[in-house]
C-alpha cells in the first residue's frame, strides 16, 4: 500500500471518531447545563454588604427609576430614600408599582444589599399589598422575609454573571422559590428608551411552579424586558 493510500484510509477512519467524540462532548455539555445544580446558599460576609451601589446590570440607588410599559399597563421601579433591617443586614426598599388598565394592581416593597466587594445584588424579601378593582387592599400575596419563618436571602443578580450561572433568588419554602439562570450577555435589544448592546439575558423560573419567562438588563440602565413589559423611561436621581 502506497504512503498515500495509508494517510487516506487513516483520515478516513479518524475523521468520523473525531466527530462522534464533539458530538458526545457537544451532549454532554448541554446535559450538563441542564443537571447543573441551582445555588441556594450563599457565603457572604454581611459586613461587606451595603443598602446603595451598582453593578453593571443594577443600579441601587435612591431616587433612580425605571418605567416599562405594556399596552395601557405600566410597572414603575423606584429605588426609595426608605431603608429596613432584614436579617441583621440594612437593605435599601425598591418599591415596585404595577397598574392593569389604568387601576393599581399591585405594589411591593422589595429589600436589597449589594456586596462591596463582588457586585452580588442580594434579595432580602419583600411586602406586598395586592389591590382589587374598587382601588382597595384585597390581600399580601408572597410576602416574605429572610430570617423568618425559615427563609433565607437569595441572589438576585451577580456582580460579573456568567452563562450557565443558577441560582436561587427567593428561599421562602411554601411562599416563593424563585430562581434564574444566566442565558446571554451579549443580547442586542431594542425598546421604546432605547438600543442597547451586551445585555444579560436571564431565565426565571419556580421550584414551585411550572414555566419559565426571560428577563433582560442592559448596562448601565438596569431591566429591559420582563415579561411583556418594555423600558419606555429612565429617570436618573437629581444630583
Amino acid at each position: 500500500m502506497s504512503h498515500l493510500r495509508r494517510m487516506l484510509l487513516l483520515v478516513s477512519l479518524v475523521v468520523p471518531l473525531l466527530a462522534v467524540s464533539a458530538g458526545c462532548a457537544g451532549e454532554t455539555a448541554k446535559r450538563d447545563a441542564a443537571t447543573a445544580k441551582w445555588r441556594d446558599s450563599f457565603p457572604v460576609d454581611k459586613a461587606n454588604l451595603a443598602d446603595t451601589g451598582r453593578n453593571p446590570y443594577f443600579i441601587l440607588e435612591p431616587g433612580y427609576r425605571l418605567v416599562l410599559e405594556h399596552g395601557k399597563d405600566t410597572l414603575v421601579i423606584t429605588v426609595l430614600d426608605d431603608t429596613k433591617v432584614v436579617d441583621g443586614v440594612k437593605t435599601r426598599v425598591v418599591e415596585e408599582r404595577e397598574t392593569k388598565g389604568g387601576r393599581l394592581a399591585e405594589v411591593s416593597r422589595n429589600y436589597f444589599a449589594i456586596d462591596k466587594m463582588t457586585g452580588d445584588v442580594y434579595y432580602f424579601g419583600e411586602d406586598v399589598d395586592d389591590y382589587d378593582n374598587d382601588g382597595k387592599v384585597a390581600g399580601h400575596g408572597g410576602v416574605w422575609l429572610a430570617g423568618a419563618n425559615g427563609a433565607r436571602f437569595g441572589l438576585l443578580m451577580p456582580g460579573k454573571p456568567k452563562v450557565g450561572d443558577r441560582y436561587y433568588q427567593e428561599l421562602a419554602p411554601g411562599v416563593a422559590m424563585d430562581r434564574a439562570e444566566v442565558v446571554s450577555v451579549t443580547e442586542e435589544y431594542k425598546v421604546p428608551a432605547g438600543a442597547f448592546k451586551d445585555c444579560l439575558r436571564t431565565r426565571e423560573s419556580s421550584a414551585m411552579e411550572g414555566g419559565s419567562e426571560d428577563k433582560l438588563y442592559a448596562p448601565g440602565v438596569g431591566l429591559l424586558k420582563d415579561g411583556g413589559f418594555l423600558l419606555t423611561k429612565v429617570e436618573k436621581p437629581k444630583r
